[in-house]
């Protein structure tokens, strides 16, 4: 577990931004980058802004691999509407991400594995694939021998993050449903995400 805390908190300071927005990140006391050029700042060409952009936005959903990341950009410009809204409305009706959103775990990366590791039921089905796309409707539990887990506890109580109201939680049920798909606005991220930025980056 001490190599994810670690990949997070690299991931934080690669980027230069505490992109969870919690307490426990190097960031609040080193806002520079990782290594002996860290402190170096150059002006990033527009290229590199892209780029940030679209590390950024992989990051925080857990650090997603590049070719599902292509994949959900391929998907949101197959789809009617704003290619960005729609990119983000992908990313924010994974399974690991909806999980997350309600409070179920503390963060993106104990979302993933959590799923992996078959804690959670969607209508009633086990599913233990994170990149699972939950459909508008969608009931998702904790199943009855996980509710007791220190992790989930912990992350039920936390009054670090509020759930977004595209989703409805019974925290007492552990359980929740997916009401929408929502719109950029509507997700909470605590850093600036900036998904017409990713978008300019693949469609170059």
């Amino acid at each position: 577990m001490a190599k994810r805390v670690e990949a997070k908190h690299k991931i934080d300071r690669r980027l230069g931004v505490n992109l969870w927005g919690r307490p426990k990140s190097p960031l609040n006391n080193r806002e520079y980058g990782p290594g002996q050029h860290g402190q170096r700042r150059r002006k990033p060409s527009d290229y590199g802004i892209q780029l940030m952009a679209k590390q950024k936005l992989k990051g925080y959903y857990g650090n997603i691999g590049e070719k599902q990341f292509r994949k959900y950009y391929q998907e949101a410009v197959r789809r009617r509407g704003d290619t960005g809204e729609n990119l983000v409305a992908i990313l924010e009706s994974r399974l690991d991400a909806v999980i997350y959103r309600m409070k179920f775990v503390p963060t993106p990366f104990a979302a993933r594995q959590f799923v992996s590791h078959g804690h959670i039921t969607v209508n009633g089905k086990r599913v233990n694939i994170p990149s699972y796309l939950v459909s508008e409707g969608d009931v998702v539990q904790v199943k009855e021998k996980s509710r007791e887990l220190p992790m989930v506890l912990e992350a039920v109580q936390s009054s670090e993050r509020d759930v977004p109201d595209y989703t409805e939680v019974d925290h007492s049920a552990m359980k929740g449903t997916f009401l929408r798909l929502p719109k950029f606005e509507d997700v909470p991220y605590p850093v600036q995400m900036e998904p017409n930025l990713v978008i300019e980056y693949y469609s170059r």
